[in-house]
């Protein structure tokens, strides 16, 4: 059973699966590796620096073997010449997430380029609707990394968004780590799932090894949502989108107590101190709930073909029921 979905025939590609373009660790091996395994693959860009996009991109154009990628962006963090410059690579899609996307909308739909928009509520889906997405990303709560705080998890989120952005395709995203996670996408409505955990822990990411080696050890119930780490470490994320991590020392400290960090001017530097003595991983270990069912570090690639065919299994199990 060949699982070709609006999405998989919109990019021409062989799965309904693409690489959430996670920030920095979405790296250019990464995204191709994806891309060559018949998925998505989506370059992390974040706020779109100007040097790791340099060194990134010229690894991705080497090994993507001709096959079809996209970068993405956090859009709090860009303006539109970070959009022009990523424009000129060609994508073939732009994913943008978290803020408001409008004055960058137009000039991706104008490039050719396809417009990807990930949404965390339905305010934010009615209003990629409005922009003219060609595809909408759904994250639930599950996800790992950032995404809003006071969302909705993913089993309910993703088929009213299904229902309200109709016949504009979904991904399905938040815990979704197996083939199973990307045959539920399927069921409830959407047209493939977008995976960040799963693909952290891989051999191609851009992840220190002992971040991946704790995503294989990890439990579901050791990540939670919080905004300690975004303070201690000053980032300028904004405060609507908190983020799923693993456990930290930090978290542990100050955990409910938010406020009192963002004007204790001493713990930050205290933060700073520890990560440059290597006593705390120098990012937080971003996980989403699913980290029960990383077991390995495969290559991306074969990640790829080895989650189309157990959702392929899974559908035809369901299916002979």
């Amino acid at each position: 059973m060949a699982l070709s979905t609006e999405f998989t025939e919109l990019f021409g590609v062989q799965h309904p699966i693409a690489l959430a373009p996670m920030g920095g660790s979405a790296g250019g091996a990464l995204t191709a590796a994806v891309s060559r395994g018949g998925g998505l693959g989506l370059l992390g860009s974040g706020n779109g620096d100007e040097g790791w996009l340099a060194r990134e991109l010229p690894v991705l154009a080497a090994e993507c073997a001709g096959k079809p990628w996209g970068i993405g962006f956090q859009t709090w963090a860009i303006d539109d010449g970070v959009v022009g410059r990523a424009l000129e690579h060609d994508p073939a899609a732009m994913m943008l997430s978290f803020g408001d996307p409008s004055p960058f909308a137009e000039r991706v739909r104008d490039s050719g380029t396809a417009l990807i928009l990930q949404v965390t509520d339905l305010e934010e889906a009615r209003r990629a609707v409005d922009l003219g997405a060609d595809v909408i990303v759904a994250q639930g709560t599950e996800a790992g990394g950032h995404g809003s705080g006071h969302g909705r998890s993913t089993l309910p989120f993703v088929p009213v968004v299904v229902d309200l952005a109709a016949p504009v395709p979904v991904l399905a995203a938040g815990g979704v780590a197996d083939g199973r996670g990307v045959a539920a996408a399927l069921a409830l409505g959407a047209a493939g799932a977008l995976l960040g955990t799963r693909f952290q822990a891989t051999a191609e990411a851009l992840v220190a090894p002992a971040t991946a080696q704790a995503i294989v050890a990890g439990r579901g119930e050791d990540t939670e949502r919080n905004r300690v780490l975004d303070i201690a470490r000053a980032s300028r994320w904004p405060a609507k989108y908190t983020a799923r991590t693993l456990g930290h020392p930090f978290l542990d400290a100050w955990r409910d107590r938010e406020d009192e960090l963002a004007a204790a001017p001493h713990a930050r530097q205290a933060y700073r101190d520890a990560v440059a003595q290597g006593t705390i991983p120098a990012l937080p270990q971003w996980a989403g709930e699913a980290i029960d069912l990383i077991t390995d570090l495969p290559s991306a690639a074969d990640l790829v073909g080895r989650l189309a065919a157990q959702a392929e299994e899974a559908l035809s199990r369901a299916g002979s029921r």
